[in-house]
């Protein structure tokens, strides 16, 4: 479902297991973008460029192969002061622009979606940065944080904040805390590999979750060594739920970026950018529309009807897939928003009944959404529609 004009397709399973407190949203660097913040390549630039010194030839070459993780190791072996000279100047570079319009929108939109409807909150990042918490103190939210290497079990009995799997900032001055930060190879093999508390958090996230990762690029190394413990676990023939990532991509590149994704294990909601530019507005704008429709409730799926229920359905278009949000409304399993459909004066277009609301879009997984408790095996030829569907036995 598009929650907006040209935005990604959130696939209904999705939908449906963020609205029964089952996925978690995991966070990459270009939420903070809107702030100012770079990526990990820009985060690199800036700490040569601040610590006054050029890439070493060995240290271009890992950077060339985007294993900017490894270009800070090298770089901490090298510089004066070593570890705690890059961190100090690591702070320096994730200082947030705050007074832009729209800083902290996201962050705001994130902190919403990602609270249960028992106010519970299940948030991840890997930001090292404080946009979340200037969020929370703008809208009013509060949550408890959770920083490197001290986490929760990700159990929804144990678990109520926002984890910074890999650290977080301290607000004044902290050599102790910024040593924590995970951001070079050797801090990753200690995470990951040899310490493996970042792995482990990271596997039982992923078994009792579906996760949704949101501002991560395809060749992010972060993403990498998150991905490398899923499969670790995968081989030991663990079961775990399918793991989402919303992906930006340019126009005639879906296939290849599909694929490319395919192959980390994780399934691509692609949305498009301008080539050549930096323009992730869709995303933003889905996070806050999806927010937004998330907070009223059932009474934003009834806003939804409410807005489309005049339209034709004919005129919906891959662009701006409204009979696809309709549809979502339409399916709430309390029936308001049906009923609100039923009772809409006037009347809305016969059209609708004709072929969206008789149209076999609903599987085996979507029995839930209608109150109809499904058998464990799956049945693949079972398909139906909003008007001709099952009935609970």
């Amino acid at each position: 479902m598009q929650l907006i004009a040209n935005g990604p397709d959130i696939p209904d399973a999705l939908l449906q297991a963020h609205e029964d407190g089952l996925m978690v949203f995991f966070c990459g660097a270009g939420i903070s973008y809107p702030a100012g913040l770079p990526d990990f390549k820009g985060l690199v630039e800036q700490i040569y460029r601040l610590s006054g010194t050029a890439l070493s030839d060995i240290e271009r070459e890992a950077f060339k192969r985007e294993q900017f993780d490894a270009t800070l190791d090298l770089l901490e072996r090298r510089l004066p002061g070593q570890r705690l000279a890059v961190r100090r100047t690591l702070a320096q570079a994730l200082k947030p622009k705050l007074r832009r319009k729209g800083a902290t929108d996201t962050q705001a939109a994130l902190l919403r979606l990602a609270r249960s409807r028992e106010g519970a909150l299940r948030l991840v990042t890997t930001n090292f940065d404080r946009i979340f918490h200037v969020a929370a103190k703008r809208t009013g939210q509060t949550f408890q944080d959770y920083a490197a290497p001290m986490l929760p079990i990700p159990k929804n009995s144990r678990w109520d904040g926002l984890v910074y799997l890999h650290g977080l900032l301290p607000e004044r001055a902290d050599d102790t805390a910024l040593n924590r930060l995970v951001i070079t190879s050797g801090d990753f093999g200690l995470a990951y590999l040899t310490e493996r508390w970042a792995a482990r958090f990271v596997s039982e996230l992923f078994r009792n979750y579906v996760v949704c990762f949101v501002g991560y690029s395809i060749n992010d190394p972060v993403l990498r060594y998150m991905m490398d413990a899923l499969v670790a676990d995968r081989m030991l023939g663990e079961v775990t739920p399918q793991a989402w990532a919303l992906g930006d991509c340019e126009p005639g590149q879906e296939h290849r970026k599909t694929i490319e994704w395919e192959a980390k294990g994780v399934t691509p909601i692609l949305y498009n950018i301008p080539a050549g530019s930096y323009d992730h507005s869709a995303l933003h704008q889905t996070l806050h529309a999806w927010a937004d429709t998330y907070r009223d409730g059932v009474q934003g799926k009834e806003a939804i009807v409410v807005k489309h229920a005049l339209a034709q359905p004919q005129d919906s278009t891959r662009q701006d897939d409204f009979v696809g949000r309709m549809l979502w409304a339409l399916s709430d399993k309390s029936g308001l928003p049906a009923k609100r459909f039923a009772d809409f004066n006037p009347a809305p277009s016969l059209d609708w009944l004709l072929e969206p609301f008789g149209h076999e879009r609903f599987e085996h997984g979507d029995l839930f959404r209608f109150g109809v408790p499904p058998r464990d095996e799956v049945d693949p030829e079972l398909h139906f529609s909003l008007v001709r569907r099952p009935c609970a036995l």
